[in-house]
């Protein structure tokens, strides 16, 4: 028991002897992990994943740079141990270690480290996957504590000394959360699990599989035997499977006894009793034609996934909507894989706009960090940057984007101090191609897309909607620059982004049509008007209040401004509608929208909809009967919509330290659900007379609107303006709110 009376002395030691043993505790509880240069494990897993798209057994890389890892690293660490300690070391590749500068015998698996400071070096050389280290003692471990540098400058005189100067940068390593020694990252694999057809049809000459919805994964063939061709035609309608001359994926095989031919790829395989193909494919329906002397029992399938934990949740009395929200998370399931792709069935690659929408419906279903992480690092590549991101200039402006919405919703201060020099170096290629405004445009080799649009966009000169896009990036760069403590980068690029903003309206705004133009060519306003530039202003808040009232009526509810018909857009200028206070509106929007392609018989949402087209035309796409994506990641915003608007739960402080819940029924009778948090959730139900909220993470308001005097179970309500309240919703406590709709 400590004295009630200590001297100053003694209870600074007592401190510093309590930090030091919490200190201690920590970095014993946290486990090694292993690490490897930031960014360079994703982007080797990326150029995996994004070169598995085939067309009709056609290889179809992608069409933007390729970067590849470092393929000689070294790994650093400073030591300070109050006794010997042996570690555990495993490496993917050949390497040496230096223990204060010396040279060590061989590449042993376990290594005596004496007591005392030292400087702990491991450098690593492996051509075919990322260099990865894994460390574990009693103290020491591989953690992101760890430094990295892909070149250390060394260099030794006539005499054989080595340089006691250098110019070396190190950098905090990256990691993903492989926490054994024998989990090798370079084999890590999507989980699988078995699928049986829910149908079978013999059409002509051959077999149909219907698996009752879209899914992705290997075809398993149970005693394939005989001698003869095998053919199977993939689709994500009936008549794409059935249509052998134009469906978009196809794989033609050849069956020699104990023999399997890919025609394709000219890989032969040994047959098994029950044999699985190589690809995974994404489908709903299958269609097999064989040779008469080819035949097998059954087929099934492995459902190839990332496995996910569905945190969030959503429930009311619109069975509809329920459904439009399970279809959305399971569209969301679908795409999200070792990265969040665009869709399965396709290109099945990592598109920054795509990503960008897959971040927030993220975070409200499975909060799953590390997929967003390894994500952007893919999409940020590596110097020298010589094109936008996906070749695509808004993109770019995505990505940035993306990354301070990572800190708002995450916390993570680690990750933007990692990633801060690679966003440097994209912002200034950026900014190296801006016109003599300070504004861009799209120069050769750019695609400027915005969307697929029915009907013309002009791309040429000024777009309205890149300028905020690239506003908004000039600002996150700022506020970026403001974590990683970087004040001269965090004053230049508030400068340039408060230039810019005050050139927007000037530049774009059409009082005779009260909203932003699409356009300026050599700096005059072209008369063309388009919903992109001015849901966004609203969005980014880049408007004054009349300029939002005029741009919601002259615009987003002018059925005479060009229509939007992806999911893409569509979700932006739903959100921007909710941004107005038109809830009721945008629950029917998405009722018909969302509803409308469930109607028409989707179990995954769609790269775009049309209500107005019918039958086949609702599959064709890109000049192909069947080019069109019936599962795509940017379908599945109705997650992001009723968790931000409806259920009204979103971060005010990064990580929910605070948050702000204001519920809107929108019309329907009853809504509950749940919000993920980094490390909790936020439960909420509603009816017309009561709100039950509980928060296991962070605190903040509850805002809601009562026609008479509410009441609660615990704290004290606040009167605001007309009949709105406000509550502080403390961690943990479950309260109850009385009120009248």
């Amino acid at each position: 028991m400590y004295k009630k009376i200590l001297n100053s002395k003694n209870k600074f030691l007592l401190i510093i002897g309590m930090m030091i043993l919490s200190q201690s505790i920590i970095q014993a509880a946290t486990p090694a992990t292993w690490i490897w240069y930031p960014g360079d494990y994703e982007i080797w897993l990326g150029n995996k994943m994004n070169n598995r798209r085939t067309e009709r057994g056609a290889f179809f890389p992608p069409f933007w740079k390729m970067d590849s890892h470092y393929i000689v690293v070294e790994f650093s660490k400073e030591l300070d141990l109050d006794k010997p300690e042996e570690v555990e070391i495993n490496v993917e590749g050949v390497f040496n270690i230096k223990l204060n500068g010396k040279l060590q015998f061989g590449m042993p698996d376990k290594f005596l480290l004496p007591a005392g400071k030292h400087q702990l070096n491991i450098k690593v050389w492996n051509q075919s996957t990322p260099p990865a280290i894994f460390v574990r003692g009693e103290t020491l471990k591989s953690d992101d504590t760890w430094r990295v540098t892909y070149e250390d400058k060394e260099w030794i005189d006539e005499s054989g000394k080595a340089s006691d100067t250098s110019a070396t940068t190190y950098y905090r390593v990256g990691s993903g959360g492989f926490n054994s020694i024998n989990e090798l990252p370079s084999e890590y694999r999507l989980a699988v699990t078995p699928q049986d057809v829910q149908n079978r049809d013999f059409v002509n000459s051959g077999e149909l599989l219907d698996f009752g919805k879209e899914t992705i994964g290997f075809l398993q063939f149970n005693n394939l035997k005989g001698s003869g061709d095998i053919n199977i035609y993939y689709g994500e309608s009936r008549e794409e499977a059935l249509d052998t001359e134009f469906c978009e994926t196809l794989d033609k095989f050849y069956v020699d006894k104990d023999n399997f031919l890919d025609k394709s790829l000219g890989h032969t395989y040994k047959l098994t009793d029950t044999f699985t193909l190589e690809n995974s494919k994404a489908f709903r329906y299958v269609y097999i034609t064989k040779d008469e002397g080819v035949d097998y029992t059954d087929v099934s399938m492995l459902y190839e996934y990332r496995p996910e934990v569905h945190r969030g949740s959503f429930k009311s009395s619109d069975e509809e909507l329920n459904k439009i929200w399970d279809v959305s998370a399971y569209t969301m399931h679908l795409t999200t894989r070792e990265f969040f792709i665009d869709g399965i069935k396709r290109d099945r690659w990592v598109w920054s706009g795509d990503a960008y929408q897959s971040y927030l419906m993220n975070y409200y279903s499975f909060f799953d960090s590390q997929t967003v992480k390894n994500t952007i690092w893919l999409l940020g590549g590596k110097d020298p940057i010589t094109s936008h991101i996906n070749t695509i200039m808004d993109y770019t402006f995505y990505w940035f984007l993306s990354i301070y919405d990572y800190y708002l919703f995450s916390g993570d201060t680690h990750f933007i101090s990692q990633i801060y020099p690679r966003m440097q170096s994209m912002m200034e290629y950026v900014l190296g191609r801006t016109n003599d405004n300070g504004m861009v445009e799209g120069l050769a080799g750019d695609w400027v897309f915005v969307d697929w649009a029915d009907g013309y966009m002009d791309k040429q000169g000024e777009l309205s909607f890149e300028q905020i896009l690239f506003c908004r990036s000039l600002e996150t760069m700022a506020l970026c620059a403001e974590l990683t403590n970087n004040n001269e980068d965090k004053a230049k690029y508030n400068k340039l982004a408060g230039d810019l903003r005050e050139k927007l309206i000037p530049a774009f705004w059409d009082e005779d049509q009260h909203a932003l133009v699409h356009n300026r060519l050599k700096n005059v306003q072209q008369p063309e008007i388009t919903r992109y530039s001015n849901m966004f202003a609203v969005l980014f808040d880049y408007l004054t209040h009349n300029q939002k009232q005029s741009v919601k009526s002259s615009v987003l509810l002018n059925d005479s401004i060009m229509k939007i018909t992806t999911p893409y857009m569509r979700f932006y200028e739903l959100e921007a509608l909710c941004e107005l206070g038109e809830y009721d509106l945008v629950m029917s929007e998405m009722k018909d929208y969302w509803g409308g392609m469930i109607k028409e018989g989707a179990t995954s949402f769609w790269e775009k909809y049309n209500p107005e087209d019918r039958g086949i035309e609702h599959l064709t796409m890109y000049g192909r009967p069947y080019g069109k994506s019936l599962c795509h990641s940017w379908g599945a915003s109705p997650i992001y919509l009723l968790g931000k608007y409806y259920l009204g739960i979103k971060p005010v402080k990064a990580g929910y330290s605070e948050f702000s819940i204001t519920p809107d029924l929108g019309g329907l009778e009853w809504m509950e659900g749940s919000v993920p948090t980094p490390n909790g959730d936020i439960k909420i139900s509603m009816d017309q007379k009561s709100i039950k909220v509980k928060a296991t993470e962070g605190e903040g308001y509850l805002y809601f609107s009562s026609k008479i005097a509410p009441k609660t179970t615990k704290g004290k309500i606040e009167k605001l303006e007309g009949n709105d309240y406000r509550l502080w919703i403390k961690e943990n406590d479950e309260v109850v709110v009385s009120y009248k709709f």
